[in-house]
């Protein structure tokens, strides 16, 4: 009787009884300094969130609305054409060839792009003094400009003179014309993208760190050779590095533009037109030489669509075979 006659007692009660059993309440000043907290990270990010929705989302609703119209760069104006444009992917030859010529290109890089960075990482996870020295070295070919490395290329590529033929005539094998022979400018740009792996090399190169090395101890102990650790186990643990490096490696290169365009597209006079026009390449083409700015917006959301489709199935089926930490199996 007493505790209920106290008022002090009574909401002291009243507050256990609103409050969830084995909660602790949370102290005013904190839930104030988390909120400060918060509103200091958003601020912080605030000029990416602004440029992400002004020059990457507001650009891709902006150009899906011109997909749907003949716009004219010179009065800015659209003139509503329906699915015209669209309908008109499936007519220009030129399209599918564009589009045939990048998944040939994108089948044949990214498979030799991770073998290439991956086999590169393992030799700098090899090297014990000088290791920093040799990271930077091998970095350097990614810091180079891409114009600058196009220039270089189209003197090593030459079928005549250049270096590579130079050195496989030295061995009695004679090189092709890499710029000309259709057969042989896929091939040309992949040796151009090879040049620029080292940053899919220092990805690979940080998972390799991560690997426990008491697990190469016990397999040498249990009469496992390289080739057998290699794939049971350095190939397990780095499973997730593999599969990012696949998915960005996969959407790079079926949005790839400047080794093409450099090589074969920067002089009008280019020997292998049908070879070497990929998709982004015809987009360009479409959108700043023909000015048809409506075709090429429809043309930017098919391969959206088509990069979409295929990071959906490689990430529907690659899970299958990585290996988290987390698996219990």
């Amino acid at each position: 009787m007493t505790a209920l006659a106290d008022p002090t007692a009574t909401s002291e009660l009243a507050g256990a009884v609103k409050r969830p059993k084995g909660e602790p309440k949370v102290p005013r000043q904190k839930v104030k300094y988390n909120r400060r907290e918060a509103i200091a990270g958003y601020m912080f990010i605030a000029p990416w969130i602004v440029g992400f929705l002004i020059f990457t989302l507001g650009a891709m609703i902006y150009s899906l609305v011109i997909s749907f119209s003949r716009y004219n760069l010179a009065t800015d104006t659209a003139t509503p054409v329906g699915i015209a444009n669209y309908e008109l992917l499936f007519e220009d030859p030129r399209v599918m060839l564009a589009l045939g010529n990048t998944l040939f290109f994108a089948i044949m890089a990214v498979p030799l792009e991770i073998a290439f960075a991956l086999f590169l990482a393992m030799l700098l996870n090899r090297v014990g003094r000088g290791a920093g020295l040799f990271r930077t070295l091998y970095y350097l070919p990614k810091m180079t400009p891409s114009v600058a490395a196009a220039s270089v290329f189209l003197l090593l590529l030459n079928g005549n003179y250049g270096a590579i033929n130079r050195g496989l005539a030295a061995i009695g094998v004679q090189g092709p014309q890499w710029l000309t022979d259709p057969n042989w400018v896929k091939p040309s740009i992949v040796l151009m993208t090879l040049w620029g792996v080292s940053g899919t090399m220092i990805i690979f190169l940080a998972a390799l760190k991560n690997v426990p090395r008491d697990l190469y101890e016990v397999a040498s102990l249990d009469g496992a050779g390289k080739v057998r650790q290699f794939f049971t186990i350095t190939v397990p643990m780095i499973s997730g590095t593999i599969f990012f490096n696949l998915l960005v490696l996969t959407i790079a290169a079926l949005q790839v533009f400047d080794q093409a365009f450099l090589l074969f597209w920067r002089n009008q006079a280019n020997a292998s037109p049908e070879a070497s026009l990929f998709y982004a390449v015809y987009l360009f083409q479409q959108a700043f030489r023909n000015f048809n700015f409506g075709f090429a917006a429809a043309m930017a959301w098919l391969i959206f669509l088509i990069i979409m489709i295929i990071t959906f199935i490689q990430v529907k089926f690659g899970n299958r075979f990585v290996y988290y930490e987390g698996d219990k199996d």
